[in-house]
C-alpha cells in the first residue's frame, strides 16, 4: 500500500504497513489541471498498475473526471466520468435524490447573502448550511462543515461580508425526532452492490452534524434497499458512503450526504471474512472473486479524541449520561492499534498542536476584547 498525504507528518504517513508514500499538498488542487500528471508519476514510481482508493470528495471527482488518462497506471471503477462530481456537490445531490424519488431534506441553493437571509426568515431556525462545492471547501469555505445555526444574527455572523455565499440552506430534522444511519457498499462493473453495509451513528463532531465519532454496525433491510437502489438507477460504480437522517414524524429515510469514495469510519464495516469496501474493490478490479459472506453486526468504530467532547455536549444538552462510553470488545478505533502505533502518537500530537492554536486564539481574543471567531 501506497499513501499521497499532505506531509510527511500526517498519521497515514507513518504507518508501519506503507510501502512508500508521496506527498500531495492540498495547495495543488487550487489548479486541479497539475493533478493527473503528478498522479502518473507517482503511479510510474510504483512500478506497476495500483488500484488508486479515492479518501476525500476531491480526490473522487479528480479520479473520475481523468478516468482514460489515468488507466495507464491506475485500476479504476467504471463510474461515469461527471457522476462524481454532481454527487459531491449538495445541490447536484439534491436534484439527484428528486430526479429518483429518494427522499431527502428540503433543500436550497441561494442565489445570494440576501435570499438567504430571506430564506431563514421562510423557514426558520435552526437552519443547516452546507458548503455548495466538493472543491469550496479549500478555495473559499463559508463554513468548515456541516454546520447548524440557530438564530438570524449567527447566520450573518457566518457570512462575514460575503455577497454570493457558495452554501446549501437545508431543512433542519430536530434530533428529538431523528436518528443518523450510513450505508457504505461497493457496485462493481455491471451496477451489481457485492457488498453492502449498514450502521448507525451514535455521536458526531461537531455535536448532531458533523463527522463521526462513535457507531454501531447494525442491520437495516430497508436501508440497504435503498442505498443500492438508488445506486443502480444512477449508474453508480465503485465505493460509495452515504448519510442517511430518518425523520420518525413521516419514518422515511432521507438522504443528506452521498460521498463516492470510502468513508473515514469504513472499518466498522466488513464481513465474517473479513471483506470490506477496499477489500471488495481492491479483488473485483483485479479479476479476483469476492466471497460471499454476511456482515458482522456489533461492531464499533470510535474517534477518541474527539467523542469525548462530543459525549459531553450531549450529556450537557440532554441532561442524561450518553450511551455507549465504556470500552468493549469488537470496537474500531481510528487511530490506536497495537501493532502499529505511530500514527496514533502523530495524531496525538497534532489534536494536540492544533487545541493550543485555539486556545491561544481564544485568549488572544479576550485580552483584546474582540469577539471570539467562530470555529
Amino acid at each position: 500500500m501506497y499513501a499521497m498525504v499532505e506531509d510527511g507528518f500526517t498519521p497515514m504517513a507513518v504507518s508501519r504497513h506503507l510501502a512508500g508514500r508521496f506527498i500531495f499538498p492540498t495547495t495543488v488542487l487550487k489548479d486541479p489541471r497539475q493533478v493527473p500528471s503528478m498522479l502518473l508519476r507517482f503511479g510510474r514510481a510504483i512500478g506497476r498498475r495500483a488500484v488508486a482508493v479515492a479518501a476525500d470528495d476531491e480526490a473522487a471527482v479528480l479520479l473520475a473526471e481523468h478516468a482514460e488518462t489515468l488507466a495507464e497506471q491506475f485500476l479504476l471503477p467504471a463510474v461515469p466520468a461527471t457522476l462524481p462530481r454532481r454527487l459531491t456537490s449538495k445541490e447536484g445531490l439534491f436534484h439527484i435524490c428528486s430526479e429518483n424519488d429518494v427522499p431527502a431534506p428540503r433543500s436550497c441553493a441561494p442565489a445570494d447573502r440576501a435570499e438567504l437571509v430571506a430564506l431563514g426568515r421562510e423557514w426558520g431556525y435552526p437552519l443547516v448550511l452546507k458548503n455548495r462545492e466538493a472543491f469550496t471547501r479549500l478555495s473559499a469555505p463559508v463554513v468548515s462543515s456541516t454546520t447548524v445555526v440557530n438564530s438570524e444574527d449567527e447566520l450573518l455572523a457566518r457570512l462575514e461580508s460575503r455577497r454570493t455565499p457558495a452554501v446549501l440552506a437545508q431543512e433542519y430534522i430536530p434530533d428529538s425526532v431523528a436518528e443518523d444511519w450510513i450505508t457504505h457498499l461497493y457496485c462493481d462493473s455491471q451496477g451489481v452492490a457485492r457488498v453492502v453495509f449498514t450502521g448507525y451513528k451514535v455521536r458526531s463532531w461537531p455535536p448532531y452534524s458533523g463527522a463521526t465519532t462513535r457507531a454501531w454496525s447494525r442491520p437495516n433491510s430497508q436501508l440497504a434497499q435503498l442505498a443500492t437502489g438508488l445506486c443502480r438507477r444512477i449508474g453508480y460504480r465503485g465505493i460509495a458512503d452515504l448519510d442517511w437522517r430518518f425523520d420518525r414524524r413521516d419514518g422515511r429515510y432521507k438522504l443528506v450526504d452521498f460521498n463516492p469514495r470510502i468513508g473515514a469510519q469504513f472499518r466498522l464495516f466488513e464481513t465474517w471474512n473479513g471483506t470490506d469496501v477496499v477489500r471488495a474493490m481492491y479483488l473485483d478490479l483485479t479479476g479476483q472473486p469476492i466471497p460471499s459472506s454476511p456482515q458482522i453486526y456489533g461492531r464499533m468504530f470510535v474517534l477518541g479524541q474527539l467523542d469525548l467532547p462530543s459525549a459531553a455536549a450531549s450529556a450537557r444538552r440532554e441532561h442524561r449520561v450518553p450511551e455507549a462510553l465504556l470500552p468493549r470488545r469488537r470496537t474500531e478505533r481510528a487511530w490506536l492499534c497495537r501493532d502499529d502505533p505511530l500514527p496514533a502518537l502523530a495524531e496525538v500530537v497534532r489534536f494536540a498542536g492544533a487545541g493550543t492554536l485555539r486556545l491561544a486564539q481564544a485568549a488572544a481574543d479576550v485580552l483584546t476584547k474582540r469577539p471570539a471567531a467562530h470555529p
